[in-house]
């Protein structure tokens, strides 16, 4: 018995993943399997449309901030929001091969040697307003976009990021409004996601704020997590050549029996906690049909959900037929003109470490009143493999 809750461990219960083990409290944000995402107990559908700030603020604070306070707020993280010139050398000199969510956690690390201070709150703050310039940074190298321009955090947060990107083509308007989508969804997914759950794990170790962060987006990359927007994106690219733009539902419904027949996988669909379709899904889904319903990508991403969720519930041992976020974030990235899947990921990673730096603040600096969490020292049991 603890705190009121019985645990039972058994045999069963092990090697899973520490699936529904309750471990500590997460004040910014919480998953429920039908309700969805919500920060600070508020459903993530009502909040998209918010300035980004408003919603730091808001997972920050843990409360709405009237008008003056979010822009006091936004004064202090523009202040701040400038990296140190030989940061941005330093992650310009970056090695251009492997996966670009390598180069980010590394630059996570370089802030970390001329931008920490060694304090939880205060690293918090600051990495919040460097992250558009870092992660502008790290595109610009790895793609050889050139010079990461000077930021401008006036601008706003995500315009000043598209700002800071030297990607090829128009930098429109549309762009920016789905860029905004994007990072408004992925702020935080409460305490027990993989990247959250590491970066607090490494942090219960007294790691400063950037070394955790760089150890969360290292968990973060991985195609069972993160990365599993570039995947679905190749699957619905690979969909959308076998079936043509012009498929019918009866084309795509035949297709995805056929892959499930040669036990081939079908991306985009389950989740662990979930069992109705992701909230975020269903907001970046009616996105994409207003705003860019005639795009082959999305025709056929939305053809999948409704044909793959037909097809897929009817296997009684599928907990979660429905399409997950991944499904859908990167043909409406690719639609609104930002089409280079290799940066899905650290476009997450720019959101996400918001939302888990804020949780390390509370693990370090509040829980336990103020006494902060132990060190993360979970228990495993001898096994002979003889």
């Amino acid at each position: 018995m603890r705190d009121g809750v019985l645990f039972e461990i058994t045999k069963d219960a092990l090697e899973t993943g520490l699936r529904g083990v309750p471990v500590g409290y997460c004040v910014t944000s919480f998953v429920d399997p039908i309700k969805g995402l919500t920060y600070v107990g508020r459903p993530i559908s009502e909040l998209v449309n918010r300035d980004p700030i408003e919603l730091i603020y808001l997972l920050y604070f843990g409360e709405q901030g009237s008008s003056e306070q979010v822009a006091e707020f936004q004064k202090d993280l523009n202040k701040r929001s400038k990296c140190k010139a030989e940061t941005i050398a330093a992650i310009a000199s970056l090695p251009t091969v492997g996966h670009p969510m390598d180069a980010f956690s590394a630059a996570l690390i370089v802030a970390g040697m001329f931008e920490g201070t060694g304090d939880y709150r205060e690293d918090c703050l600051n990495i919040i307003a460097k992250l558009p310039q870092i992660t502008a940074a790290v595109i610009n190298s790895h793609a050889k976009w050139g010079t990461t321009p000077e930021p401008k955090p006036e601008l706003g947060y995500i315009e000043n990021f598209v700002h800071m990107l030297n990607m090829p083509g128009e930098k429109t308007a549309e762009l920016i409004a789905a860029m905004r989508l994007f990072n408004a969804i992925h702020y935080d997914h409460n305490g027990g996601n993989l990247s959250a759950f590491v970066g607090k794990a490494v942090a219960s170790g007294l790691e400063h704020m950037y070394g955790s962060l760089a150890a969360a987006m290292t968990a973060l990359s991985g195609p069972r997590h993160g990365r599993a927007n570039q995947d679905c994106l190749k699957f619905v690219q690979s969909v959308l050549d076998d079936v043509g733009e012009n498929a019918k539902a009866a084309d795509v419904e035949a297709l995805i029996r056929r892959k499930l027949e040669n036990k081939e996988l079908v991306f985009g669909f389950g989740h662990a906690v979930l069992r109705v379709e992701d909230a975020r899904a269903t907001v970046c889904y009616n996105y994409c049909q207003k705003h860019f319903p005639t795009h082959p990508l999305v025709k056929i991403a939305l053809l999948l959900r409704s044909e793959g969720t037909k097809v897929l519930k009817e296997n009684p041992k599928i907990a979660n037929p429905y399409p997950n976020i991944d499904a859908i974030t990167g043909s409406m990235l690719t639609a609104a003109g930002f089409p280079y899947p290799d940066y899905f990921t650290v476009l997450f990673g720019l959101s996400r470490c918001v939302g888990i730096a804020i949780q390390i603040v509370y693990e370090r600096l509040e829980a336990r009143d103020g006494k902060g969490t132990p060190i993360v020292r979970p228990l495993y049991l001898y096994k002979s493999r003889t």
